[in-house]
């Protein structure tokens, strides 16, 4: 299948749409965690941040399990729609880590009296985001899309294999970092009041995540629009 300009064009102010609702639903969730949602007796305010952390972190690694998926499929297929997407979600992924790394130390702080230690978690996010790094360095190092968009494919594909990796620390490894209190467990741990707030963050940061790639994904197809036909 072909590149479409008109295609694009549509994915860019759908995505557009979907953002600005995406937004106004975390601005939302702010409200919600701080003012309707009681502060956690042993950590008190600062565990507010629980509200975004986990959710961004999520939001992260279903952006790199698509980059895979889909390098997958290019691999499969040769359709450039589909390195297109990986490179979107790859770069929405970055962003999102962005907030994870940011988020963590502010809450581990209080909580953990450091900004941060290399204990398994983290630093397996670390090399996450340093691969992903790596994959859009491979991109601007390589001239030819079609070779350009093989190799980031399967760098795509290592990448997507450490997801799983980074969710398995807390249970293989000697960690600071806590284990899942919602997934993972028989019944959650969390009274529904609390609950309640952690599930719409991950809703609301998988529509940014939608919002996000999806306007990616379109100013990404024009511009190899326009390589092709600088070519």
């Amino acid at each position: 299948m072909t590149l479409n300009a008109e295609a694009a064009g549509r994915a860019i102010r759908r995505g557009r749409a979907v953002t600005i609702v995406a937004l106004l639903l975390l601005a939302a969730l702010y409200l919600l965690a701080l003012q309707f949602t009681p502060p956690e007796r042993f950590q008190g305010l600062a565990q507010k941040i629980f509200y975004i952390h986990p959710p961004a972190a999520y939001a992260m690694q279903l952006a790199f399990i698509c980059v895979g998926i889909a390098s997958m499929l290019y691999l499969w297929l040769r359709d450039e729609r589909l390195d297109a997407f990986a490179e979107a979600s790859a770069e929405v992924g970055l962003v999102l880590g962005g907030i994870v790394v940011l988020t963590g130390p502010i809450w581990a702080k209080p909580v953990w009296g450091a900004w941060w230690t290399w204990d398994s978690r983290l630093t397996f996010t670390v090399i996450e985001l340093l691969v992903f790094a790596g994959y859009f360095s491979l991109r601007s190092a390589i001239r030819d899309p079609a070779e350009r968009a093989k190799f980031a494919a399967v760098t795509g594909i290592m990448g997507m294999l450490l997801v799983p990796f980074n969710h398995l620390t807390v249970y293989l490894f000697n960690t600071t970092h806590p284990q899942p209190v919602v997934v993972g467990t028989h019944k959650p741990e969390l009274p529904w009041v609390m609950l309640r707030t952690f599930l719409s963050g991950f809703a609301v940061f998988t529509l940014v995540y939608v919002g996000f790639v999806m306007q990616r994904y379109g100013i990404g197809v024009r511009r190899m629009l326009e390589e092709a036909g600088d070519a």
